[in-house]
């Protein structure tokens, strides 16, 4: 039973501090849609999602108005395309692209993710035929997200992969010029990608999973800002305990809407992803969460140390709360997403090589980070290849969303809107890996992936 006080603190929080559920993410399996003719598998794929999320946004707006808990935004995520599409006989896998396109404005969803392939021990056919179709789908599509998983612990990284999504990031950065390379915002290349993310750009409906299931990720970097505030000066034990407890807080209220969700939309319940995902808004910033630790501004040393603390009280707080955290859970870094993180990296106080340091601490990894438009596709190769390193050997889930804005340079600021922001153009080095990346090959998993 929850006193008096605890529903008022929870009212405060929604009203006051930028608490919301962030999605309700249904993942559906598309494997029953694989046909050799590419119309007919597009059409059965359209017809399976607007069949089974038909009521998916309707429901969403009911329980946020029933509850009074804002529901952002109602997604879905499918199984990878290069797995479905593999039966088709064709070379372009666009038309794909457009069938989950077409659906997803059809069930008035914010976006659809599971344009995909896994890739981390090597390249099949149908996964080197969706790659090179990405710049075309993502460039002609306008709420389908895409993302390629390079690298695992148990099988290292496929430098060939890697190679081709820094020319395909690049292509797809020159096709969306006219907004930026707005196109490589919805691209995610992973290491250690996992089966239930609902948050998007990297959301993919994996094999493991059932037919169709609701994911549903909360966030509140707020909540737990304002919650540091009361203990300024404290030892970190008591910073660590009143974030835990504060993320215990925010993933029961995430359990409440996706069992009611999972209920009413008659579809098993999966995970709550207990994230702290950011938004440009002011008081909803991750940086401001760091420096309220005590750091001048976020960026500066000791920084990696308070992202630390803060992403594992998080978890330790979700999991007290809820049997099924999953997901990615923890604290996101996604510059162009955070007001606080904007102004760090405007500063110079935040630069691309202490964010990497960052990832190493946080939940995924180099995320929504603008570069100059004449980078290289080797140095957007290696930058994905040095992220897939620390998610291999650390055995965490790693990330890169890069945008190599098309003739901006150090210090434009790219303007995309929404939930995405701004960002500020950061500077890379300007030494050369070509010959690295032009390696090619495997490189092998650690030793810490013979566990068996």
């Amino acid at each position: 039973m929850l006193s008096q006080h605890e529903i008022m603190q929870t009212i405060q929080m929604i009203d006051q501090q930028h608490l919301d559920v962030r999605t309700i993410t249904m993942g559906i399996s598309l494997l029953s849609c694989a046909r050799s003719d590419p119309k007919a598998a597009c059409n059965a794929i359209y017809d399976k999602i607007t069949r089974y999320a038909e009521k998916l946004v309707d429901t969403g707006e009911a329980i946020e108005a029933e509850f009074g808990i804002p529901i952002v935004n109602k997604r879905i995520s499918v199984t990878p395309i290069a797995l479905v599409a593999a039966a088709a006989e064709t070379d372009n896998y666009a038309p794909f692209a457009a069938a989950l396109d077409r659906a997803a404005k059809t069930t008035g969803v914010n976006f659809i993710g599971g344009f995909s392939a896994l890739v981390q021990k090597g390249m099949t056919e149908a996964d080197r035929k969706l790659i090179a179709s990405i710049p075309e789908a993502l460039s002609t599509t306008d709420l389908v997200c895409a993302s390629v998983n390079v690298g695992s612990t148990k099988a290292g990284i496929d430098m060939d992969a890697v190679a081709l999504m820094g020319r395909t990031i690049k292509d797809l950065a020159q096709r969306t010029a006219d907004q930026g390379g707005f196109g490589c915002a919805k691209l995610v290349v992973f290491c250690n990608a996992v089966e239930d993310n609902p948050f998007m750009a990297g959301a993919f409906h994996g094999v493991g999973e059932p037919e169709k299931v609701i994911n549903v990720g909360v966030s509140g970097p707020g909540v737990v800002c304002t919650a540091l505030k009361a203990v300024k000066g404290q030892p970190f034990d008591v910073v660590a305990e009143t974030v835990k407890k504060t993320a215990f807080r925010v993933t029961r209220m995430g359990q409440l809407v996706a069992q009611e969700a999972s209920r009413r939309l008659d579809t098993p319940f999966g995970i709550v992803d207990l994230s702290l995902a950011p938004t440009p808004a002011v008081g909803d910033s991750v940086a401001r969460i760091l420096e309220e630790m005590g750091l001048e501004v976020c960026g500066t040393h000791g920084t990696t140390a308070a992202l630390a603390l803060l992403n594992d009280a998080v978890k330790k707080g979700g999991v007290m709360a809820s049997s099924s955290v999953g997901g990615l859970s923890g604290a996101f870094i996604p510059v162009s997403e955070d007001e606080g993180m904007i102004a760090a990296a405007s500063s110079g106080a935040l630069t691309l090589d202490k964010l990497e340091a960052m990832t190493c601490v946080c939940s995924v990894g180099l995320d929504m980070i603008a570069v100059p438009g004449d980078t290289s596709a080797e140095t957007l190769s290696a930058i994905i290849a040095d992220e897939a390193a620390i998610g291999m050997v650390n055995s965490k889930t790693t990330a890169v969303r890069l945008i190599p804005a098309p003739g901006r340079q150090v210090g434009d600021l790219v303007e995309f809107g929404g939930l995405l922001g701004s960002a500020p153009v950061q500077p890379v080095h300007p030494f050369s890996a070509r010959d690295f990346v032009a390696r090619g090959g495997r490189i092998p998993a650690p030793m810490q992936s013979l566990k068996n």
